[in-house]
């Protein structure tokens, strides 16, 4: 009698379109930022991906994703904070008063600027966490307050240069140790390592997660996503290091970036963040002290909001009355289309960071063919209205 072998086909193809529908939010912000770029890739005839062009669309969005981060914790907190382009742009007009002024030394200017956006979030952090004001009203009249205070600091005039080594902070480049022309063999040298350990990084969380049974990911969808992860860092060290070699920004950029993923993944603080957004009133009868969690939640958006400004300022060489001008809107739309959910609870690094390069892109994209800021707006505002809609869809069906 013939043995009945069964086809474990069905199976597999159900447990793979189960973790997809489970992590569609993910891996569909990653196809989305692919698509675009590939999109405008071939509509600005092959100019998007040039060497020149991506250093512009680092340094252009550097700011951006530096405040995503903070607003990304503030969001999953369950607030929102719509003075982030103020303080960026007072923080910036205070860095050219001290500096241009009254001669300060950078260093020195960069902490008292740090120093003070970290007040300014803990003044907008006291409001909402013990008064209960509502985060969006408190912020709003920040926004009015820092706004007004850029135009008293500055006198409604521009000021600068900088010194050129503030300048360094965001047009400044890592230096080539072996003295490459053509090519930055330093900036590919470190693209190539940071590749290397994000291969190992991976490798080895997923066999901790095998050996204690807990791996959740399809091998085939976690080979697909590391090797892609990892050959676009390669190819844009490239890309980068044939024109000038890595900016400093992006180096702030990416050890932000495992900073913050390792607190929401690794630490008990970000643990309590979303616990706080997913339900406060649980949160607080568990023993979470939901008032200093937020009150820290916005004293770091402060900070990042004053590094943004510092940064913004050193790559224009001068502080404007209008910087930080809709910055906001910027940052707080790239969280949403990185998939943090408006209700709170939910939110990635990855995920903003992706959000605020989708965002970057399609300005870059836009510019780059003409399209005027007016329809600029209206597409923007479109994809935002579209991200959200997702998210709430997904949530009313689940």
């Amino acid at each position: 009698m013939s043995e009945v072998v069964s086809n474990p086909a069905p199976l597999v193809a159900k447990q793979y379109t189960g973790f997809l529908k489970n992590n569609m939010r993910e891996y569909g912000m990653l196809l989305s930022l692919v698509a675009i770029m590939g999109l405008f890739q071939v509509l600005t005839d092959g100019t998007l991906l040039k060497p020149l062009n991506l250093t512009n669309l680092v340094l252009q969005n550097s700011y951006i994703v530096i405040m995503a981060l903070g607003m990304l914790l503030v969001i999953v907190a369950g607030h929102i904070d719509l003075s982030v382009g103020s303080v960026c742009g007072f923080i910036g007009g205070l860095a050219a008063v001290l500096m241009v002024q009254y001669g300060w030394h950078p260093l020195p200017t960069a902490l008292v600027c740090l120093g003070g956006g970290g007040l300014i979030g803990a003044a907008q952090g006291y409001f909402v966490a013990y008064t209960r004001i509502p985060s969006f009203i408190v912020t709003l009249a920040g926004m009015l307050v820092f706004k007004g205070l850029t135009l008293a600091l500055l006198q409604g005039m521009s000021l600068g240069p900088f010194p050129v080594s503030f300048q360094r902070l965001s047009s400044g480049f890592i230096p080539d140790v072996f003295g490459g022309v053509d090519l930055r063999l330093t900036s590919l040298l470190v693209g190539g390592l940071a590749a290397v350990a994000l291969l190992y990084t991976k490798l080895r969380s997923r066999m901790r997660q095998n050996k204690h049974g807990m791996e959740d990911e399809p091998f085939p969808f976690f080979l697909v996503k590391t090797i892609a992860f990892t050959a676009a860092i390669v190819y844009f060290s490239y890309m980068l290091a044939s024109y000038k070699g890595l900016p400093n920004v992006l180096i702030v950029m990416v050890l932000l970036m495992l900073g913050y993923d390792f607190i929401t993944h690794r630490t008990t603080i970000g643990r309590r963040i979303y616990a706080l957004g997913g339900n406060e009133k649980a949160a607080r009868l568990s023993g979470i002290k939901t008032e200093r969690l937020t009150l820290y939640a916005f004293v770091n958006m402060g900070v990042l909001a004053a590094l943004a400004g510092l940064v913004f300022a050193a790559r224009l060489n001068t502080a404007t009355p209008k910087a930080g001008l809709g910055f906001e809107l910027d940052v707080i739309a790239a969280c949403f289309i990185g998939g943090a959910s408006a209700s709170g609870g939910v939110g990635k690094v990855m995920g903003a960071v992706i959000g605020a390069f989708i965002m970057g892109v399609m300005n870059n994209g836009m510019s780059i063919m003409g399209i005027g800021i007016d329809y600029q707006q209206v597409i923007k505002g479109l994809v935002l209205l579209a991200a959200v809609f997702i998210d709430v869809y997904n949530k009313n069906k689940s």
